[in-house]
């Protein structure tokens, strides 16, 4: 797709589904309810099963975790909401466990929200199980982790949804309408990212009543994320969690869909500000204030995509800072920034002057978000959660493709390991994988102005 025939195409998605390639007949092939397990129901796990036992078109039939605790909580969650309560597997610490769970024949769909090293080999094994995946963000660590996804999900057939909720945030999905709609010309320059301070999620006391803060212990003696998750700070240097930050910026630019990604590169910072955090708070003679920490503390990667535009993300998770994506979308006629919640579109906004974008989120607010907000309120992260599990399963009960597929999973988070790819060579530019053979020439954009999931 040239970028001449952008604004066109967005034209006549107009009254099309939220996602590209709906079979035709298939709600009538559908399923009223599912039958839906959970592998790892720790802090994210729990926060995704409570969007789970509030539907009715939706039982939870198993739950896998090799932590007792977190797995005895999900099981409450369960049954406090009325619902019989669930097959369990994992209580003896087998981390395999999960596999017999696949294995029981009696599951629609699995959702995967385990330690990020686990994603890949779980989907695997799930794909090849014929249990559709959602799988929680982070497809895989190393680049072959992504290639054997891809290549399980293609031979199996097996639907495989990516679980970004930052798709369905409600400026996210106004600011596509404003771009599908041609507010802001033709687009040039995108940036995002994932700046959120989580110093208090990477340390605390290892006590299992207080998984933020209130300590500098991770490894075995932290507890919840402390426990995995910044391991991958002291060994990686690169854009450790991509999808926040490009998935939206995917979406307004139809990577996969008419555009791909050419060309990476990433510089890291120096890794200071883990270090400083432990020195502060549990003193220099602590043994974790001889770690030596990997992850620049920014680290910033560049994008060239096949039309010509430029993408920049930072990662930005061990210094202090109010947490922000750092969206911005602009065009040959104007642009929106987050950090600021404004917009400026030439010739209707006063010259050099910002408008305050709640005005333009009115007005180009999504039918998602005018048809289910009420539902969504409460969920997590402002509500996004509810969404991503909707489309999840109401793609799952038409049997109809996900709205953000493999080809996406794998494209947006096989930037991890090309940045740290590129970091290690010394910042090197390198070639972005074509993940879809060539096929992002003539799929179809997805996400739409309905009101479908």
């Amino acid at each position: 797709m040239k970028r001449r025939n952008f604004l066109s195409l967005g034209s006549a998605l107009a009254g099309s589904a939220l996602y590209a390639g709906a079979m035709p007949g298939a709600a009538a092939a559908g399923r009223d309810r599912l039958r839906i397990g959970m592998i790892g129901t720790g802090m994210r796990g729990q926060v995704l099963l409570r969007e789970l036992v509030r539907r009715d078109d939706v039982e939870v039939a198993a739950l896998c975790d090799i932590e007792p605790i977190m797995l005895g909580r999900a099981v409450q969650m369960v049954t406090a909401a009325g619902k019989p309560a669930p097959a369990t597997f994992g209580e003896n610490g087998d981390g395999y466990a999960y596999r017999r769970m696949l294995d029981s024949g009696k599951l629609d769909g699995v959702i995967i929200a385990t330690p990020w090293e686990w994603h890949a080999q779980m989907a695997i094994d799930a794909m090849q199980a014929k249990v559709p995946v959602g799988c929680e963000v982070v497809a895989g660590v190393s680049l072959q982790d992504h290639w054997n996804v891809l290549d399980a999900q293609l031979k199996t057939g097996t639907p495989y949804m990516l679980l970004e909720n930052v798709c369905y945030r409600r400026d996210v999905l106004a600011v596509l309408r404003m771009v599908r709609s041609g507010l802001f010309g033709e687009l040039v320059h995108l940036q995002g990212g994932y700046q959120h301070d989580l110093r208090a999620v990477k340390f605390n006391s290892g006590d299992p009543t207080k998984p933020y803060g209130g300590g500098v212990e991770f490894g075995a003696k932290g507890w919840s994320e402390a426990r995995w998750r910044t391991e991958h700070s002291v060994r990686r240097n690169g854009e450790l969690y991509p999808s926040h930050g490009i998935g939206p910026c995917a979406m307004y630019t139809n990577i996969n869909r008419g555009n791909r990604f050419t060309r990476i590169n990433a510089f890291a910072s120096k890794a200071a500000g883990l270090h400083d955090y432990v020195v502060r708070n549990g003193g220099e003679d602590h043994p974790n204030a001889r770690t030596r920490f990997q992850l620049g503390d920014i680290v910033t990667t560049t994008l060239a995509c096949d039309n010509g535009e430029t993408i920049i993300l930072q990662h930005d998770t061990s210094l202090p800072r109010p947490y922000s994506l750092g969206f911005r979308v602009q065009g040959t006629r104007g642009l929106w920034m987050d950090l600021n919640r404004s917009v400026h579109v030439e010739g209707i906004s006063k010259p050099h002057e910002w408008d305050d974008a709640r005005v333009w989120f009115e007005k180009y607010d999504h039918p998602l978000w005018r048809k289910y907000g009420e539902q969504a309120a409460g969920a997590g992260h402002g509500g996004m959660d509810f969404f991503v599990i909707h489309a999840f399963i109401e793609a799952l009960k038409e049997n109809a493709p996900m709205p953000i597929d493999i080809y996406d999973a794998i494209t947006w988070s096989a930037i991890t390991p090309l940045s740290e790819q590129s970091i290690a060579l010394g910042f090197h530019t390198l070639d972005f994988p074509d993940f879809t053979g060539g096929k992002w020439r003539t799929r179809k954009p997805i996400f739409a102005f309905d009101d479908r999931y």
